[in-house]
C-alpha cells in the first residue's frame, strides 16, 4: 500500500491561502485541522474496537480471508485508491459542507477496513495486542516531532510533492509485484515506507502551513490522517518483522 497523490488539489496561491491570513485566522485555521485530525484518528479507533469486540471472530476471520488473496487483494488495493479518490474529491472545501465531512468519514471507515488483515494477525493469530500498541506510539511520537520540526522552521516544502511522488510509484510497483508474484518485502521495504512517511508528514504539514485556504481545514485534517495511518501501518510492519526475527 502506498500513498501516492502528492500534487496537493487543495493548495491555493490566492489571498485566501493561509500564509497570507491574519494570525488570528491561522491559529483557527491550525486549530480546527487538527482538532478534526484527532477526532478521525479517535474515530478510526473506535472502528477498531468494534469490529474486533463486537462483531464475532468468525467473521472476521471471513472478512479477512476474502480480502487477502492473491487478486482479491489487489482489487481492494485498487477499490481503495478509489474510495480515498472520492474520499478527498468530497473533503475539498469546494464541497458543500456536508458532503466534506462525508468525505471523512469514508476514508474514515474505508482504513477501517484496510486495516482488518493486519490487525487481525497481530491480535487473532499471534495474540499479541502490543505489537500495534507499540506501532502506535511509534507513530503517535514521530508524528509529533515531524510536525515540531516543520513548525518550528517553518520552511516551505512544497518542491518535495514531485520526488514524493515518484518514490509512491515506485513503492505502489514494488507492492503490486510482490502480491503477483508472491515475494514477502520484509523489514527494509517496511523501514523504507516508514521514511517515505516521515518525509510525507514534514510536506504535507509545510503544505498545511504555507498553502492550504483557511476554509480548508476538513481536507487538510483528511490529507494528515492519510499520513499518520499510513505511517502506522508500516511501522506495524516493521515491528511485525523485527518481532518475527
Amino acid at each position: 500500500m502506498s500513498h501516492i497523490d502528492q500534487s496537493n488539489p487543495y493548495a491555493v496561491n490566492i489571498e485566501n491561502a493561509v500564509v497570507h491570513a491574519p494570525e488570528s485566522e491561522r491559529a483557527a485555521f491550525i486549530r480546527r485541522t487538527y482538532t478534526h485530525l484527532t477526532g478521525a484518528i479517535l474515530a478510526l479507533i473506535g472502528l477498531e474496537f468494534v469490529l474486533f469486540n463486537v462483531v464475532p471472530q468468525a467473521t472476521i476471520q471471513g472478512m479477512v480471508a476474502n480480502m487477502i488473496g492473491v487478486y482479491s487483494w489487489l482489487f481492494v488495493l485498487f477499490g481503495f485508491t478509489a474510495v480515498s479518490w472520492v474520499a478527498r474529491s468530497w473533503a475539498n472545501s469546494g464541497s458543500p459542507t456536508p458532503l466534506q465531512y462525508a468525505g471523512l468519514a469514508l476514508y474514515v471507515g474505508a482504513w477501517g477496513i484496510m486495516l482488518l488483515p493486519i490487525l487481525h494477525i497481530c491480535i487473532n493469530v499471534l495474540q499479541d495486542p502490543s505489537l500495534p500498541a507499540t506501532a502506535g506510539i511509534i507513530t503517535g511520537v514521530a508524528f509529533l516531532g515531524l510536525t515540531a520540526v516543520a513548525f518550528i522552521t517553518r520552511a516551505d516544502l512544497s518542491n518535495w510533492g514531485r520526488y514524493l511522488m515518484i518514490a509512491g510509484f515506485v513503492a505502489m510497483g514494488v507492492i503490486v509485484a510482490g502480491i503477483l508474484f508472491g515475494f514477502s518485502l520484509g523489514l527494509w521495504f517496511a523501514g523504507l515506507m516508514v521514511a517515505l512517511m516521515c518525509g510525507y508528514i514534514l510536506y504535507d504539514t509545510s503544505n498545511v502551513i504555507h498553502h492550504f485556504g483557511v476554509d480548508q481545514h476538513v481536507a487538510a485534517s483528511l490529507v494528515l490522517f492519510a499520513d499518520v495511518v499510513m505511517l502506522f501501518y508500516y511501522v506495524l510492519q516493521f515491528v511485525m518483522n523485527l518481532n518475527r526475527d
